[in-house]
């Protein structure tokens, strides 16, 4: 067991490295018996201090769900973060990784934005159907905060599931209307076509992730709320990015959205 004013200072750590871009040493490294429990204690350390700060949640996100993602970040199972309103880029707008981020790696997911609040335990697919105002397409761009993304399970939890930030297509289409297990996604890059996925990939459809995130925080007294938008986990691998890199991502029955970051 790793003692509060520790997890409390591993906290203040990681806050500082996402102000100052700077990265850290794995956490696992210096505290090898870091629960899951504890690393989500140090993630919620660091939205306290966000909020302080006065950035605001507006969503949520589900990070390692397929199988693609789990081999490349040595993970065996799914976890979250919160999104907040600094995190969210406008779609068409330039994205600022230079700036803002310090490895980042880019995402091509499937947005679920909410009209009505979820709260788990026992949320069903059927729920989440029902509380969604529409889905739509969406970078997430994801960042580490430790050391050349040499990380455990524990260490992305601990560093808000590895966010960076997030942009989402103005454009919502009725879930309902679309096969969220096999619609395809094809995203390409400087215009050379770099990775393909579909829906079953992230823990056999984006509404799996969905139902799962919302009865995972129900168990902790932490709803989705109407009006936040849920990032549902990538299709297809990380894709590292620098300044000046463009992507264009498309989902069958959802639509495209491009990206250039700077």
């Amino acid at each position: 067991m790793v003692a509060l004013n520790k997890l409390d200072a591993y906290a203040e750590e990681i806050y500082q490295a996402l102000r100052t871009r700077q990265v850290i040493a794995p956490l696992t490294e210096r505290e090898p018996e870091l629960t899951q429990d504890e690393a989500y204690q140090i993630s919620l350390g660091i939205l306290k201090r966000r909020e302080a700060a006065g950035e605001k949640i507006v969503g949520k996100k589900i990070g390692a769900t397929s199988r693609a993602v789990q081999t490349m970040l040595n993970v065996d199972q799914p976890d979250y973060g919160f999104l907040t309103d600094r995190m969210q880029c406008k779609a068409g707008e330039p994205i600022p990784i230079s700036r803002e981020l310090i490895q980042p790696r880019a995402e091509g997911e499937i947005a679920f934005v909410l009209k009505r609040d979820l709260q788990g335990p026992g949320v069903t697919n059927a729920d989440v159907l029902a509380a969604t105002a529409g889905i739509a397409v969406c970078y997430e761009i994801v960042d580490s905060r430790i050391r050349d993304w040499k990380i455990k399970i524990q260490d992305t939890v601990a560093d808000n599931a590895s966010c960076g930030m997030f942009v989402v297509s103005t454009e919502l289409v009725d879930p309902h209307t679309v096969d969220l297990v096999t619609c395809g996604m094809v995203l390409w890059k400087n215009g050379e076509l770099i990775a393909t996925g579909a829906g079953a990939a992230a823990l056999g459809s984006p509404i799996n992730c969905v139902t799962w995130l919302a009865n995972v925080l129900g168990r902790h007294g932490v709803g989705l709320k109407a009006g936040e938008t849920i990032l549902s986990g990538s299709l297809v691998p990380l894709i590292p990015i620098v300044a000046g890199d463009e992507m264009e991502l498309a989902v069958g029955g959802l639509g495209r959205l491009t990206a250039k970051f700077v």
